[in-house]
């Protein structure tokens, strides 16, 4: 790396965060969430602390510099990055624990880049560092956006890197703008994600639903179909024509056919999705699409499932791959 020396510090601009509900701004500089922070007591404390981990969230500039810095507070965790110029993924970055500044040289030239903030724990950034006299502008805002909301499996804690969730990949690929709200353990239908998701300006929408209540046994046989169709509604009011993907659980071995303390496996969950999808298709709604789980990490694909719950690495590569080649985002990516 070169030296530090001839280098311009910048504060950081609220302007150049990309998949960030809100900031927070504090004396040691500023914290992105995925929910509003401002309204923490208005949603389950549990799903709060998976909000204040930015998987998805970016720092999005354009710039000339050959050198970039980011300096960040000192956390008791190790904490990665991705640098992605273009859709390429130019370098992976780790702080260790303690550790505050990280840094990489670029190639000449003006461009565009993206610092992909840490999938797995918060991190608060405290400013930008590029060569003296260089551009540092915000990233225009011209990609469709995607609001993408589940759980665990959304959040992709296990990927490879922050660039390297499903999410991230399908988005890069789809020339899209992402915005992940998958949270570990708490995609639960909630009506204030619902009306969060709502509110969001959005070219496209997908929800990630059932594991968690799987897991959870939140809702039962009588209350889960009713809550897909709630949750669709209301994103439906501010979203009437907005092309919308409802995507049910992928393959676990041991919660197939087992049903939890509800009375609800995954087949049945499949089928309540499903059967939920069809009766608002059957409504009108014409822009309502439903994928299902299998096709997208199935029976044959469970040696990448270590905990027969969660795909490792390769597994979240695999989604994606396998999302981007359905039927229905082929024909998007032709129509972009």
């Amino acid at each position: 790396m070169k030296a530090l020396l001839s280098m311009q510090t910048i504060q950081m601009e609220s302007s150049w965060f990309r998949g960030a509900i809100s900031l927070e701004r504090w004396d040691k500089g500023i914290q992105p969430w995925r929910l509003p922070y401002d309204q923490f007591n208005l949603f389950d404390p549990g799903l709060m602390q998976r909000a204040a981990i930015p998987s998805g969230v970016r720092i999005a500039i354009e710039t000339d510099s050959t050198r970039l810095g980011l300096k960040v507070q000192a956390a008791a965790q190790e904490r990665q990055f991705d640098l992605v110029l273009g859709q390429d993924i130019h370098s992976s970055l780790t702080l260790s624990a303690g550790d505050e500044l990280l840094t990489v040289e670029l190639p000449d030239g003006l461009k565009q880049a993206e610092i992909y903030l840490p999938h797995k724990v918060p991190v608060t950034l405290q400013a930008l560092l590029v060569d003296d006299g260089a551009i540092v502008s915000p990233m225009a805002e011209r990609q469709p956006r995607w609001v993408t909301y589940g759980s665990s499996i959304t959040q992709c804690s296990a990927a490879a890197s922050p660039a390297l969730t499903w999410p991230a990949i399908v988005a890069r690929r789809m020339g899209w703008d992402l915005t992940s709200l998958g949270f570990g353990g708490q995609c639960h239908l909630e009506p204030m994600v619902a009306r969060l998701i709502r509110d969001l300006p959005a070219e496209f929408i997908s929800l990630c639903l059932g594991i968690n209540v799987y897991n959870r046994g939140s809702l039962n046989l009588r209350t889960f179909r009713s809550a897909v169709i709630g949750m669709i509604c209301i994103i439906r009011e501010k979203h009437p024509n907005t092309p919308l993907f409802s995507l049910s659980p992928i393959y676990s071995p041991v919660r197939e056919t087992t049903d939890n303390s509800a009375g609800l496996c995954l087949v049945k969950i499949r089928e309540e999705i499903r059967e939920a999808v069809a009766i608002l298709t059957a409504a009108g709604d014409r822009n309502l699409h439903y994928l299902d789980g299998l096709d997208i990490l199935g029976s044959q694909h469970a040696g990448y499932l270590p905990d027969q719950l969660h795909p490792n690495a390769e597994g979240y590569q695999i989604m994606a791959e396998n999302l981007l080649q359905t039927a229905t985002f082929t024909a998007l990516k032709k129509e972009g």
